[in-house]
Formats: structure tokens, C-alpha cells, sequence
């Protein structure tokens, strides 16, 4: 929580009082993975799945409502963000086995504890999840991969709830899901939870494939310093990283954000920078690529908020 953080009292809600912590004007930095954000007018931690359907009742028709996860593959500018987010971070984590190797797991849960989860049960397709930085709530979202696997190839359906507090159960044929992209939800709309359906296998077996990805992730990802992981969409038959480091852009600096001298794919905040220092980064890495290459990068990383008070930027 941020140094000076007001804690509010609990949104009434018809016939009950929220259970979550509602605060004002909180610092975003603290809940991304890059450090960087300024703050939002209203951020909502839930108690649980059910005390979100009910705040989300209550919430003013004219407020925008924006999710966060683990703030991983998230860009909140300086200026922060104007409206309410819900963040999941350490909520709605029920991560439960049902039948014929199939979990539920809810969208708080990060993906490295669904791989784990599974590896346990002798269950194996989901080792590649590992490997992802963020909940399944993100990777849901934009079928985040890894390692050749991608979120969606295990999804039998979805439990959404939309900004009403409407929940509902969505089966997988209702998506048109691609690479890094999934097209179905309704506005307004999010993901609060996935039965995914997994194959029998080998615990010891899966256990061992998910040390040795962590093992790659850690020898060829700068690990130790905080980033959004990948920041770029792989183009078409390349990769972003190679089309990267060809230009010459490895170790390149803005401010205190770099492009990672051990990924070009990745930008890290040496540790004085600014979210203006890496959207900077990102459209001078994008103009540099298109220049020297001939290839337009598109950023895997969204890009949210308002500049700092003076600032400009050139659009999301």
C-alpha cells in the first residue's frame, strides 16, 4: 500500500456493505511489474468473487472500469488513471480440481501457481504457463504463451461478470482466439475465472519440464530487474527480439528505461525510470525497427492513463 494511501469507507451496496478495500488517488507503481504509474481515482480490491459482483453493482454508470492483475504486460502513464480499477492481485485466487483433468482457476490466480497446480495432480499441457508473469486473468485475455503453448488451447469455457455485476459462464466456441489476441467479450465485460482442461501424465515428469522452462526464462530474461515481459508482438515467421537487437538497439536508453541487453524483446526500469522514459523507449524501438528493417512492431504491452500534467504522447 502507498505511504499516505486514504483507505475509504466501504461503497454501500443495496442491502449489504462491500467487503474489499476501496481506496482514493493510490499509486499504480506499486502494482505493476515495471514500478511505474501514477495514480488511480478509485482502486478496489475485492474480498472474494462474490463481493465484486456486488460492488460492481453499485459502481456510477459513467465511470470507466479498468483490471488489474499482477500489472505485468500493463503501461500506466505518470498521469495515472482516471475511474475506477479493480485489481485482483492476491484475490479471487480459488484454484480448485474438478473432474476428468479439468481445474477451475479464478482470473487472480497467477499462471505460475495454475502450472504448479496441475503438475502436482499429474496433469500435464499446462507446464508452459510457468513461464508467464502475470494471472490467468491476463493471459485469458490476450491468450498469453510461452514456450509454444498458448493460454486458450486449454480453455473449455470462462466465467465473465460485467460491469453491472452480471456474472456468466461463456463455452470456448463463443471466442475468436488468435496469436496474442482474443476477440468475444462484450463491453464492459471480464474475465473472472477458467475451467481448463488438461491431459493425464506424469507428475515427476511435468515437475521436471517446469524447472527446466523457469531454467531458460531465468538464462535468457532479464529476470532480476523489473519489466513487462515480452513488449513486442512476434512478427509474422520472425521474431520481435532478433528484428531488435539487428537494429542495434540492445542496451539503448531513455531516461532510466533500457532495452535489456540480455532480450532485446524485453525493456527494464534500471530503476529511475519514468512511464514517460519507457513509452518513449517503446515508440523510438518501434520507429528504429520500421527504419532499418522495414517491419512494424506492435506493442503486446497496453498503454493506459493520462500523461503527467504538461506531458503529450502520441496516442495508445
Amino acid at each position: 500500500m502507498t505511504q499516505g494511501a486514504l483507505v475509504l469507507e466501504q461503497e454501500p451496496l443495496p442491502q449489504q456493505r462491500a467487503a474489499g478495500t476501496l481506496l482514493r488517488n493510490e499509486r499504480l507503481a506499486e502494482y505493476t511489474s515495471w514500478r511505474v504509474g501514477g495514480p488511480a481515482d478509485r482502486l478496489y480490491l475485492p474480498a472474494d468473487s462474490g463481493d465484486l459482483i456486488g460492488f460492481l453493482a453499485a459502481v456510477p454508470p459513467g465511470e470507466r472500469v479498468y483490471w488489474l492483475g499482477l500489472g505485468s504486460n500493463l503501461l500506466v502513464r505518470d498521469g495515472g488513471i482516471r475511474g475506477l480499477v479493480v485489481c485482483t492481485k492476491g484475490r479471487l485466487k480459488q484454484l480448485q480440481r474438478l473432474e476428468r483433468e479439468t481445474i477451475f482457476a479464478e482470473s487472480g490466480v497467477p499462471c505460475a501457481h495454475v502450472a504448479k497446480f496441475c503438475a502436482e495432480l499429474g496433469w500435464v499441457g499446462a507446464e508452459f504457463l510457468a513461464g508467464i508473469p502475470g494471472t490467468l486473468g491476463g493471459a485469458l485475455a490476450m491468450n498469453a504463451g510461452a514456450f509454444g503453448g498458448a493460454t486458450w488451447n486449454l480453455v473449455e469455457r470462462v466465467r465473465t461478470v460485467d460491469r453491472c455485476g452480471v456474472p456468466n459462464w461463456r463455452g470456448r466456441s463463443e471466442f475468436t482466439v488468435g496469436y496474442r489476441t482474443v476477440e468475444g467479450l462484450k463491453p464492459d465485460e471480464w474475465f473472472v475465472g477458467a475451467e481448463l482442461r488438461l491431459r493425464p501424465g506424469d507428475a515427476a515428469d511435468s515437475r521436471r519440464r517446469i524447472r527446466e522452462l523457469l531454467a531458460r526464462r531465468a538464462e535468457s530474461q532479464p529476470t532480476n530487474l523489473p519489466s513487462c515481459g515480452s513488449v513486442f508482438r512476434n512478427p509474422a515467421g520472425d521474431h520481435a527480439g532478433r528484428l531488435i537487437e539487428a537494429s542495434g538497439l540492445k542496451g539503448f536508453r531513455i531516461g532510466g528505461a533500457e532495452v535489456s541487453p540480455k532480450h532485446a524483446n524485453f525493456i527494464v526500469n534500471t530503476g529511475s525510470a519514468s512511464a514517460r522514459d519507457i513509452e518513449a523507449l517503446i515508440r523510438h524501438v518501434q520507429a528504429e525497427v520500421w527504419r532499418q528493417q522495414g517491419v512494424e512492431l506492435r506493442p503486446e504491452v497496453r498503454i493506459v492513463g493520462e500523461p503527467a500534467q504538461g506531458e503529450e504522447h502520441g496516442g495508445d
